[in-house]
């Protein structure tokens, strides 16, 4: 059972997501917060699986929220979700390098919100594809320079080249595609590659490729 905290300010919209949520066999809503401070308290009071986060909320933000919930060290297996109104938001790329595994718009799909939440426990998918290719491309030319290639010298050839690649956004199928893999050869390289880097997701990694300067905004392959 995926346990999963609703953290956002208007009660009409945890209302929906829970009853969408809780309709499923696999997956259960935890518990409500309607600010930032009660977010972070749920999660170190209820520890879910995944927490959908709103970026802004009262008394603290989605975005500080995060920070402290994946800065503390007893909470490493909780995954947060950010929820946005708008496609571009200038504080998702932050919020995805502060530790946040994925995000959505608030007005996704049912089904994409539900691939979403099993797909992030997994570790599997970066979240809402097409958002995150035009949001990385946009805000990661406003990160930091890029990092000394010698960051990336303990991967091999392959697994360089399966970084690149889910910098600009591929799914392991994609990947597997392009490089004419089977998808599970595909997952791996990408496991083997976020250990070697320290990448708590593949979100991190996408971070990482941009920053490394592997990957460049405008890459969308």
């Amino acid at each position: 059972m995926i346990r999963v905290l609703l953290a956002d300010d208007q009660s009409l919209v945890r209302a929906g997501f829970r009853a969408l949520l809780d309709a499923q066999p696999d997956i259960e809503v935890a518990g409500e917060a309607s600010d930032g401070e009660e977010a972070v308290r749920k999660v170190r009071e209820l520890r879910p699986d995944v927490v959908l986060m709103d970026i802004r909320m009262p008394l603290l933000d989605g975005l500080a929220a995060t920070r402290r919930i994946t800065d503390d060290g007893t909470l490493e297996g909780v995954k947060v979700v950010m929820l946005t109104t708008f496609e571009l938001d200038e504080y998702v790329f932050e919020a995805i390098r502060a530790g946040a595994s994925g995000f959505l718009v608030k007005d996704t799909e049912p089904e994409e919100l539900l691939r979403a939440v099993r797909a992030v426990v997994e570790g599997d998918a970066l979240l809402s594809p097409g958002v995150t290719r035009r949001l990385i491309a946009e805000f990661a030319a406003r990160s930091k320079e890029p990092a000394t290639a010698d960051a990336l010298g303990q991967l091999t050839e392959r697994e360089r080249e399966v970084m690149a690649l889910v910098g600009i956004g591929l799914s392991n199928e994609e990947i597997a595609r392009r490089l004419v893999v089977s998808p599970l050869t595909a997952k791996t390289h990408v496991s083997r590659t976020m250990v070697k880097l320290g990448a708590r997701d593949r979100a991190q990694l996408v971070v990482l490729a941009y920053e490394s300067g592997l990957v460049r905004p405008g890459w969308l392959g």
